[in-house]
Order: C-alpha cells, then sequence, then structure tokens
C-alpha cells in the first residue's frame, strides 16, 4: 500500500514538473508572436497609402466608348460619360441609376433629362434616350452607347 501511494506521488510530482515547463515554452513563444505582430504593424503603419482607383487603368476604364463624337467630348453631361448602375421598373415609377467616372450616382426617372438628352424608355437591360433632334441614345449594361433612328 505504501508502495502504491509513492509511486503516486512520483508520478504526481512528475506531472506537475512536465506541465511547469510547457507553460514556461508556451509563454516564451506567446511572446514571440506579440513582437512580431508588432513588428508588422509597424511596417503597414510606414507602407505609402495606395490609392482606390487603378492609376494605371488611364481612361480606358471609364470611358464607355474610344470614338467618342467630337461635340459630346466636352460635355460632362453626355451619355457617353456614365455608365448604366441600375434599372428599377415598376408599374407607376421607373427608375435608372448613371455612375459617372467620379463615382458619383445619378438617379433619372422617365421624362427627365440628362443635360439634352431626355430619358423616355427602359428595357431589362437597357436606357432609351432622346435628343433634340429626334434620335434616339441607347446605353446598355456592357456600357455601349448606341445612336439609333427608332428603338
Amino acid at each position: 500500500m505504501n508502495f502504491s501511494k509513492l509511486i503516486n506521488i512520483i508520478f504526481l510530482v512528475l506531472l506537475l514538473s512536465f506541465n511547469n515547463s510547457f507553460a514556461d515554452s508556451h509563454d516564451k513563444k506567446k511572446e514571440e508572436v506579440l513582437e512580431k505582430a508588432k513588428e508588422i504593424v509597424k511596417d503597414m503603419e510606414e507602407d505609402e497609402e495606395v490609392p482606390l482607383n487603378d492609376p494605371f487603368a488611364g481612361n480606358e476604364g471609364t470611358s464607355s466608348m474610344s470614338n467618342i463624337p467630337s461635340e459630346e467630348q466636352d460635355n460632362e453631361m453626355s451619355l457617353y460619360n456614365f455608365k448604366l448602375a441600375g434599372l428599377i421598373s415598376g408599374k407607376d415609377y421607373s427608375y435608372i441609376s448613371l455612375v459617372n467616372s467620379g463615382g458619383e450616382v445619378l438617379t433619372l426617372t422617365l421624362g427627365q433629362y440628362l443635360g439634352e438628352i431626355q430619358l423616355v424608355d427602359l428595357r431589362l437591360t437597357e436606357a432609351i434616350f432622346k435628343k433634340d433632334d429626334g434620335k434616339f441614345m441607347i446605353i446598355d449594361f456592357n456600357n455601349q452607347v448606341r445612336e439609333s433612328n427608332d428603338y
């Protein structure tokens, strides 16, 4: 009986000594990880900020077509300077959302004007504008603007 108690006590002492050694190494690892994390944070603070838009894209990413008519190039309210972002069509009201190159959203309802053109109709994938001369301009979600005599 005394012999089994002695073995249990020795086993318990060995077990506790192993736990202490593991705890010490764990604290050291924890400190090493914290030091590495602090270094990473310092490196991140020293990095320069990155612009939100891609400076290498140029005007290609913001223009709807590469061959914009000359009378439309200087007009900032030209349909060629906008992208179709959304369409909502209902029984009573219909809306479209256009986004310009600066990221500003413009929401129009049927009958409203965008510069010199008027929103007259919309389909599931495109919006139709009417120019003063009776021609129509159609913009779709692929950012293609085309002119037509009818729609």
